[in-house]
Parts: C-alpha cells; sequence; structure tokens
C-alpha cells in the first residue's frame, strides 16, 4: 500500500466513501479489518484513501450483502468468482436459501395467525393450550382449533399417551373411521350388519386405544361433541358420522352384553 504526504487527485478520504455510499465509517474500518476492502493507500498522515475501483468492490460487496449473503462468503468465495457461469451458481444457490427462508417465514406467519385467532377465541389465559396448538400448527393438523375445546384432564391425558408421531397417526384414524360412517351411512348399510358391526369394533378399539382403560375420559369425549362455537361444518359432519357410530355401537354393545357409558356415569 503507497502512502502520500497529500490526497492526490482520484483517492478520497474513509468519510467521503462513507458518505458517497451511505455506509458508516465503522462500516469500512471493519470491512478494512476483516480484509473484505482494504483502502489503496494511506496518506502519511495516516489516512485511508480510496479510488473509484475501491468503490467499485464495495458496491459489490453491499449488493451482496443486500442479497443476504454472509460476509465470509462474500470475503473467501464470492469476490475471487472470475466467470459469468460461477457467480451466476452463486446468486442460484443464494436464491434457493432466500427461497427456502420466505417459506419459513410464510409458514411462521401462518401459525402466528392461526394462534392469535385461537387466543381471542378461548374465554381464559391458558399457556398449556397455547403450547398445544403451537405443535399441533407445526405438525401441520388441521384440527388444531379443537385443543381449546378440551378440558385440561383430557389434554394432560393426550400428552401422557401420545406423541407427535403417535398423535399424528391416532387423528388419521379417527378421521379414516368418520369418513367410514358416513360411507356406511350414505351406502344404507345397517348398523347391526356384519359389516356394520366390523365397523362398530374398529371404532370402539380405537377409542380403547386412546383412553388407555380410563373409561373416564368417556365422558369427556361426549361432552367435547357440544361444545356450543364448534367450526359449523365440523358439527355437521360429525353429527352424520355420529349418527351411524351410535347405532353401530348400540348393537354392537348389545350382542356383547355392557353398556361402557352408563356403567362411566354410575
Amino acid at each position: 500500500m503507497e502512502k502520500y504526504r497529500a490526497i492526490p487527485q482520484g483517492y478520497m478520504t474513509v468519510g467521503e466513501v462513507a458518505k458517497k455510499m451511505d455506509v458508516t465509517v465503522r462500516t469500512l474500518q471493519y470491512y478494512d479489518r476483516e480484509g473484505l476492502l482494504s483502502p489503496s493507500c494511506v496518506s502519511e498522515g495516516g489516512r485511508r484513501l480510496y479510488t473509484d475501483r475501491d468503490i467499485v468492490k464495495l458496491h459489490q460487496i453491499l449488493s451482496l450483502k443486500h442479497l443476504g449473503f454472509s460476509l465470509d462468503d462474500i470475503k473467501n468465495r464470492l469476490i475471487s468468482l472470475d466467470t459469468p457461469a460461477e457467480i451466476a451458481d452463486a446468486l442460484e444457490e443464494q436464491a434457493a436459501a432466500v427461497r427456502q427462508k420466505i417459506e419459513t417465514l410464510s409458514e411462521s406467519l401462518r401459525e402466528l395467525e392461526a394462534l392469535r385467532a385461537e387466543v381471542l377465541q378461548m374465554q381464559s389465559v391458558n399457556f398449556k393450550k397455547y403450547a398445544d396448538i403451537i405443535v399441533n400448527l407445526q405438525m401441520k393438523n388441521d384440527y388444531y382449533w379443537l385443543i381449546k375445546h378440551f378440558d385440561d384432564q383430557t389434554l394432560d391425558h393426550i400428552r401422557r399417551r401420545f406423541d407427535r408421531d403417535s398423535g399424528t397417526a391416532f387423528m388419521n384414524t379417527f378421521m379414516q373411521r368418520q369418513e367410514e360412517a358416513i360411507r356406511l351411512q350414505n351406502a344404507g348399510v345397517p348398523a347391526d350388519s356384519e359389516q356394520g358391526q366390523a365397523f362398530a369394533k374398529a371404532y370402539w378399539d380405537m377409542i380403547t386405544e386412546f383412553t388407555g382403560g380410563d373409561m373416564s375420559m368417556l365422558a369427556n369425549l361426549v361432552r367435547l361433541g357440544q361444545f356450543e362455537g364448534m367450526d359449523p361444518k365440523w358439527k355437521e359432519k360429525q353429527a352424520l358420522a355420529n349418527a351411524y357410530i351410535g347405532r353401530a355401537l348400540d348393537a354392537y354393545f348389545t350382542k356383547l352384553g355392557v353398556d361402557p357409558f352408563r356403567r362411566e356415569t354410575e
């Protein structure tokens, strides 16, 4: 780096460069320390002097930084790129990273808006439910909104019985059983027929899997479907499914000679 007694024509001080490029002197000093952009020369008085070529390089650094490249990438990889193809490849890599960030942020925004809506609908502050809603949103569970209708006992039971994978599997099974009930209803399959009773057994096995043998959960599950404020489409679908499920289970328990619901309320 050359030294000059005075500032020669065609050179700029660090302050002039900072003003021209709308950056701080501290930023230019930092880039110098990091080896990103060193001044072309220093005056005998110790003033850092820059040229138009340095301005072009600074513009490159600022542009790449604006595109999301890290200073390490700019210093160690990007500045040394020599061909348009190499630069294009580097820019495509960054574009892919930016697209991923956009997707992640869009998903976070969706979750925040959904959680906000649930918070406003709940009658009290309940951070446990908030946390459960967040987990279900991240699991892409479309029925996350059901959580606000569960009582604390049922939610504690769910937390003990299920993790993310088993919880997702159970919810998928539940929805499949609901769809099957509607299909059997629409097809006119008698609830006490062999097919109807096979369905009843599969449905009851699913319920006992959920309760883990704790029949006190049955009353909570029954009450769940009676809450006001449930999604109208959900209620309509449940009513249609439950009409068949109720008849199928009645026939199933009659054949078995048991009534788990009455036993639980006695």
